[in-house]
C-alpha cells in the first residue's frame, strides 16, 4: 500500500505538471525522481532507541525525528525566538527554560562564525566538519562511537583524519568549559555548532536542532571516516554502514562548497572547493564535474562520487541552477539530522532548541567579488587567510602588490 501511495503521487504529479506546462520536457525526470523517492523511503531504517520503541512510547519530538529519518517530514524550520534570553547564565529564570542556555551559546557561535564579508568564517566551516567527524565515527557494527563528543573528550582530535580542526577544537573546548557547568554536553555543543554554522553560511538551511545527547570519554573506532582519495564504491559502502544511502551521501559532501583546504595539498593551502568559499550554494556540484577557476581544488573522492551511476543522478539534480539549491538544502537537512544522531541511544529523551538558531539568509551578494575573482584566478596568495576568515576584501594596493587596504 505504501508503494502504491507513492507511485500514485508520482503519477498525479506528472499529470498536474503536464497540464500546467504542456510540452514540458522534464516531466519524466520528475516522475523518475518521485519513483526514486519511493525506493529510498522504503529503504530508510531507524537508529538508536527508535529501533525498539513503539509509537505509543515516543514523545512528540521523537515522533518528528522518526518521521525525518523515514523521509516523511522536512528537517528544516523557520521557527525563531527573537526575544532576549530568559535570564543570565545560572539565573533561576534561565534554568527554568531549557533553551535559554542554548540561546547564549547560539549568540557566541553566530558572532564567531560570521565574517565581515558576510561569508562564513573558517570557524564555521570547521564546526560543520567537526560535527561530521564526531558523529561519523560510527557504523552499524559499532557498539560505541557516533555523536557523543568523544572527538574532543579523548585524543581522537590528534588523528590524521582530523587535521585542520585544531582552531575549532580549541574554541569548542573554551565554550565547553564555560557552558558545561550549566548542563551543556560536549556532544550537543558540537552538533549545535554544526547547525548554527550551516545557517550562518549564506543560503544554508536552518536545520532542526535537538539536545540531550550523552557524552562519552571512550575514543571512537578508527577507520570509519572518508578519505579524499576514496573510490565511489568505498564511500558508498562506508556510508551504507552508517545507514546513509548514496543519495544522502551526495547531499552531505556538498558541505565542501564552503571550504578551503589546507592538508589535501599543502602547496595550495587556502584553496577552495568551489568559486564561492564561505557561501552555502550549489556551485560545488557543477564545478566538480566541469570547469572551475584555477584556484579551485577538486577532491578526487568528490570527482569519483560525481561519476558513479549510484550517485551521479543526484549530483546532476543538485547542479540544477533553477531548483538545485532548495532541493539540496532539503536533502542536506534530512541527511545531516540522521548523521547527527548516529550512536545516540536516547533519542526519545531529546528536546528541541531550533528556535535559538539565527535566521536563514536566502540571498547573498559579495561586495568584494571583484577582488575575490582575481584571487580565484590564482593571484594575491596573501589574501588566502583573509578569505579563510571571511574578511571583507576592500582593496588591493597599486602596482599589483596585493596589499589589502582597510580589511
Amino acid at each position: 500500500m505504501k508503494t502504491f501511495k507513492y507511485i500514485s503521487h508520482a503519477l498525479l504529479t506528472l499529470v498536474s505538471l503536464s497540464l500546467a506546462h504542456p510540452g514540458m520536457g522534464d516531466t519524466m525526470a520528475v516522475v523518475r525522481r518521485e519513483a526514486n523517492k519511493v525506493k529510498r523511503a522504503e529503504a530508510k531504517v531507524l537508529i538508536g532507541d527508535l529501533r525498539t520503541l513503539k509509537d505509543s512510547q515516543l514523545t512528540p519530538i521523537a515522533k518528528d525525528i522518526k518521521a525525518i529519518l523515514l523521509d516523511q517530514l522536512d528537517a528544516e524550520s523557520s521557527v525563531i525566538d527573537t526575544s532576549i534570553p530568559a535570564g543570565a547564565l545560572g539565573s533561576t529564570a534561565c534554568k527554568a527554560d531549557l533553551c535559554c542556555i542554548w540561546k547564549w551559546v547560539s549568540y557566541e557561535m553566530t558572532a564567531k562564525f560570521n565574517g565581515t564579508s558576510g561569508r562564513c568564517t573558517k570557524f564555521a566551516r570547521q564546526a560543520v566538519r567537526l560535527g561530521f567527524h564526531d558523529a561519523g565515527a560510527w557504523s552499524n557494527t559499532s557498539s560505541y562511537g557516533g555523536a557523543d563528543g568523544s572527538i574532543l573528550l579523548t585524543d581522537e582530535i590528534s588523528r590524521a583524519d582530523n587535521n585542520g580542526l585544531s582552531a575549532i577544537a580549541d574554541q569548542m573546548n573554551s565554550w565547553y568549559r564555560k557552558y558545561s557547568p550549566y548542563g551543556v554536553s560536549m556532544a550537543d555543543l558540537i552538533q549545535m555548532g554544526a547547525t548554527v554554522a550551516t545557517v550562518v553560511c549564506p543560503l544554508g538551511p536552518r536545520i532542526r536542532s535537538f539536545v540531550g545527547r550523552k557524552d562519552n570519554t571512550k575514543a571512537a573506532p578508527t577507520g570509519l571516516l572518508p578519505g579524499h582519495l576514496d573510490s565511489a564504491d568505498t564511500l558508498i559502502k562506508l556510508f551504507a554502514a552508517k545507514t546513509i544511502d548514496a543519495h544522502d551521501l551526495v547531499a552531505l559532501v556538498g558541505a565542501h562548497t564552503t571550504s578551503q583546504q589546507h592538508f589535501v595539498d599543502t602547496a595550495r593551502g587556502g584553496d577552495p572547493q568551489d568559486s564561492t568559499p564561505g557561501v552555502w550554494d550549489v556551485k560545488f556540484y557543477p564545478e566538480t564535474t566541469g570547469s572551475a577557476a584555477p584556484r579551485v581544488l577538486k577532491f578526487q573522492s568528490d570527482i569519483n562520487l560525481s561519476k558513479d551511476s549510484r550517485s551521479a543522478g543526484e549530483w546532476k539534480e543538485f547542479s540544477n541552477p533553477t531548483n538545485g539549491q532548495d532541493h539540496w538544502n532539503e536533502d542536506y537537512a534530512k541527511a545531516y539530522t540522521r548523521l547527527s544522531l548516529l550512536g545516540v541511544n536516547n533519542i526519545n529523551e531529546l528536546k528541541e532548541c531550533t528556535k535559538v538558531l539565527p535566521p536563514r539568509r536566502g540571498s547573498y551578494v559579495a561586495e568584494d567579488q571583484a577582488i575575490l575573482n582575481i584571487w580565484l584566478q590564482g593571484q594575491f596568495d596573501q589574501l588566502n587567510d583573509l578569505v579563510d576568515g571571511a574578511i571583507m576584501l576592500t582593496g588591493v594596493g597599486a602596482g599589483g602588490s596585493g596589499t589589502v587596504i582597510n580589511p
